[in-house]
């Protein structure tokens, strides 16, 4: 005798071809998939193109972004499917971003924008009951957010380097202008906005001075990110 609940359960599937227990193929499911796929998709291109990449310029977070957007969200959609939490969801991603971003320093801006991918393709992937114009608004709304604080940042861009210095004399207080002075003229550097003296060694004459400054219209400096002396 049959069982009405279960067969209640698999009725979408009477008419559906079947392999080991599995529809093979469902038209529905796959548009559905596909666009938000796509939706998800075009929304972060947007997000990175045009918030991100404008000022950072970097081709290799730009790739990263969208690969990991994509790979997130259909993760993420395919949980859903099988009725995972949530906090199982985000839980796993955080241990991937442990595990694969701890090697290497992160910086600030990259690791906001990481931050928006996940939320973007979270809402995408798991938004199944609320409606369009909910998910499209949410987007909009996060994307539209990043624009106007991009904006309100403007161009400028600074950052910060670290010297092994070699004129010890210079580094006191009081002559912190001559010390200005002699880094832009032995750096090329012209618009140093502040200085700082770190480790000094008397054995060697030598001390470690971090300046902050700004980049020009279409400078960027990413060796700094990735390689200082400890």
């Amino acid at each position: 005798m049959q069982d009405p609940s279960i067969a209640a359960e698999f009725a979408e599937f009477s008419n559906v071809p079947t392999f080991l227990g599995a529809p093979i193929f469902e038209p529905d499911s796959v548009l559905n998939l596909c666009i938000r796929f796509a939706f998800n998709l075009l929304m972060g291109f947007i997000l990175i193109r045009f918030a991100y990449y404008p000022k950072a310029k970097r081709k290799d977070w730009y790739v990263t972004f969208l690969l990991f957007s994509s790979t997130m969200f259909l993760i993420i959609f395919l949980m859903e499917n099988v009725k995972l939490s949530v906090g199982f969801t985000l839980g796993l991603f955080a241990i991937f971003g442990l595990l694969r971003f701890r090697t290497e320093s992160l910086p600030m801006r990259e690791m906001t924008y990481l931050f928006l991918i996940i939320g973007l393709s979270v809402i995408n992937g798991l938004a199944m009951t609320v409606s369009i114009v909910e998910i499209l608004a949410a987007n909009l709304l996060l994307i539209g957010l990043c624009f106007l604080t991009e904006l309100a940042i403007g161009e400028r861009k600074d950052t910060a380097k670290i010297i092994l210095y070699d004129k010890i004399d210079l580094i006191v207080p009081e002559k912190r202008a001559e010390l200005i002075e002699d880094l832009k003229k032995r750096t090329g550097i012209q618009h140093i906005d502040d200085v700082e003296v770190g480790h000094i060694d008397f054995l060697r004459d030598v001390a470690f001075v971090k300046i902050y400054y700004a980049l020009q219209a279409g400078e960027k400096c990413t060796i700094n990110e990735q390689v200082k002396p400890k």
